[in-house]
């Protein structure tokens, strides 16, 4: 009885670790979703392909070499497995499951490149480098943990990756990046070469990108977690796996409002994945206030870390995977010395000393400190050769037109992956401020002077210069407005009697100066404002009530509350009718 149900047992949770690889395979779509939404239209589906790719190429990679180098019979002192193709030759006793586990998670490391290295990486570069991480470096590297190798000999610790995978795929990440260079205006720079300021790049879509982050939370459960194979192990791992992305958002919510004066949705966006990066490798020995502690940290590093490359290494990470995954990779790693006890349910099964802060002195951290120190130099070196010769041969970056016009079309012919919908890039743009530049000191329309409403709503007229041969007594009025004053300005018309009318979102910019917004902790420049164009044509309603009452609707006390041009009309046909001039007019006015 009892080895029938330990069968069992094996059984269940046997398929539990394919679920779990499914989950793990279904954070390719986060990965996606996040890394769009976190970057500009024009290049969503250079990303969507490149995060396709990784798998597929991946996949390709992974029967080809990288399942035997990390899951083969040790070779040359446990540094790499041995080479061979059991995946074809013995697929009768094959071990599929640890097959299929494993290639998910080599997935994930080539994907967190993308990220950093998004909007201006060649297509061709990218696939090679995503082959090269799947086929070599990070194989190799797993093996030592998981694999059997030198690393799981000395006590090394990495129980589902922040070490193997997060902190590697983000140290090939910064590299990537920093050998890429920034995108086209993200730095300005003085004659000297000095950076002078950090520009914002907003991402085009948070809702997507928000929800990248919920399937990627929800995919790691399976990442963390697949490996259990008990229940109180299993149960353990997934508190963990919740509680520490939860402090590290709230942990960085409140440190933006507090800094910046407002909480960061993006940042907190990545301070949910930063705290899940870090609880990875020791999700299976610590306890609740332990994994509290490790989220509150993370919280507070992925913010540190954002502001660290925009700063001081001038390192352009469009979607901040250096800062989750690199930063918090290597705090995660750490935090396996600092945090593991016996009271957790996986502590026996993995065979480490208990962390510093239980107890357990500095054994522990010193093996961890060691094992990534190792992995470390094994990354840089590697992808080092790697990207150099890459660039040195095929080259990494597109060229300054296909960037600005955005890889969709220059490396996919895609004119864009949001056929059907109106896209407005106001990467740039923010609300009006009020200044010493625009305060014109009234905002009651009835007390101010002629002045200061010529000031804040200006009106150039052209219908009152005659045009020989024409005197239709029809005139056109064009206003230019801000976007919160539209509702206003439509109830003004319309009470005037006005209700035909065209209106179109348009970009303008004026001496208005931007508000002080930030988007990851960058000041947002305001040189283009979303505005809305209305335009009417009258004929028995006098223009000067039209201008009248617009300004009135318009006017808040501040230059930049709209503008205003009239101008003559010198024919209208209703077409259905054939109607011409006044009579075209009548029941559109």
């Amino acid at each position: 009885m009892e080895e029938l149900l330990s069968s069992v047992n094996a059984e269940i949770y046997g398929v539990w670790f394919l679920i779990g690889a499914a989950l793990v395979f279904w954070m390719q779509a986060g990965f996606a979703m996040c890394e769009a939404g976190f970057t500009r239209a024009k290049n969503s589906g250079n990303i969507i392909m490149k995060n396709l790719m990784d798998f597929c190429i991946g996949t390709v990679m992974w029967f080809i070499c990288g399942a035997s180098l990390m899951l083969g019979e040790n070779i040359l002192g446990g540094f790499a497995g041995g080479f061979s193709f059991d995946v074809f030759s013995k697929y009768g006793s094959f071990d599929y499951s640890a097959f299929v586990f494993n290639l998910v998670f080599c997935a994930t490391t080539a994907t967190i490149v993308s990220g950093s290295m998004a909007e201006r990486t060649k297509f061709s570069s990218y696939c090679l480098y995503s082959a090269i991480i799947s086929a070599i470096i990070y194989p190799i590297e797993a093996h030592w943990t998981w694999g059997g190798g030198f690393l799981a000999q000395w006590g090394f610790h990495d129980y589902a990756g922040s070490n193997c995978i997060h902190m590697v795929g983000g140290i090939c990440a910064m590299i990537g990046a920093w050998m890429l260079g920034p995108r086209i205006g993200k730095f300005e720079k003085d004659k000297n070469g000095k950076v002078t300021k950090v520009n914002a790049f907003p991402g085009h879509n948070l809702v997507i990108a928000a929800l990248g982050v919920f399937i990627l939370w929800l995919g790691w459960y399976g990442f963390n977690g697949a490996a259990a194979t008990d229940l109180p192990t299993l149960g353990s791992v997934f508190l963990t796996t919740t509680v520490a992305p939860a402090v590290a958002t709230v942990a960085c919510m409140i440190f933006t409002w507090i800094k910046y004066g407002k909480p960061d949705v993006s940042m907190c966006l990545n301070a949910s994945l930063a705290g899940l990066v870090a609880i990875t490798a020791p999700c299976d020995v610590t306890d609740c206030a332990g994994a509290a502690i490790i989220g509150l940290i993370a919280g507070l590093l992925v913010v540190f870390g954002v502001w660290f490359n925009d700063n001081v290494t001038h390192i352009d990470d469009p979607v901040g995977a250096v800062a989750v995954h690199m930063f918090n990779g290597i705090w995660g790693t750490l935090a396996v010395g600092l945090f593991a006890t016996d009271t957790a349910p996986g502590f026996a099964v993995a065979g480490i000393e208990k962390g510093l802060f239980y107890g357990g002195g500095i054994g522990q951290l010193i093996k961890q400190l060691g094992g990534m120190g190792v992995t470390i130099v094994w990354t840089v070196v590697t992808i080092l050769i790697a990207f150099g010769i890459i660039k040195k041969t095929i080259g990494l970056r597109v060229s300054e037109e296909e960037e600005i016009t955005g890889l969709d079309v220059t490396e996919h012919g895609l004119p864009s992956a949001y056929a059907g919908f109106a896209i407005m890039d106001i990467s740039n743009t923010m609300t009006m401020s009020v200044n010493e530049n625009t305060n014109l000191g009234q905002d009651n329309y009835d007390e101010a002077s002629e002045a200061m409403k010529k000031a804040a709503v200006p009106v150039e007229r052209q219908d009152n210069i005659p045009v020989p041969g024409y005197d239709s007594g029809i005139s056109k009025v064009v206003i230019i407005a801000k976007l919160s004053r539209y509702d206003a300005l439509r109830k003004a018309m319309n009470d005037l009697g006005v209700t035909g009318m065209t209106v179109t979102q348009v970009m303008g910019c004026g001496v208005q100066k931007g508000a002080g917004e930030r988007y990851r902790g960058v000041e947002i420049d305001a040189t283009l404002l979303p505005k809305v164009k209305l335009e009417v044509v009258v004929s028995a309603i006098p223009v000067d009530k039209v201008i009248e009452a617009a300004k009135k609707a318009l006017y808040t006390g501040h230059i930049g509350d709209g503008k205003i041009f009239v101008y003559n009309v010198n024919k209208v046909v209703k077409i259905r009718t054939g109607e011409e001039d006044f009579d075209a007019l009548q029941d559109v006015e």
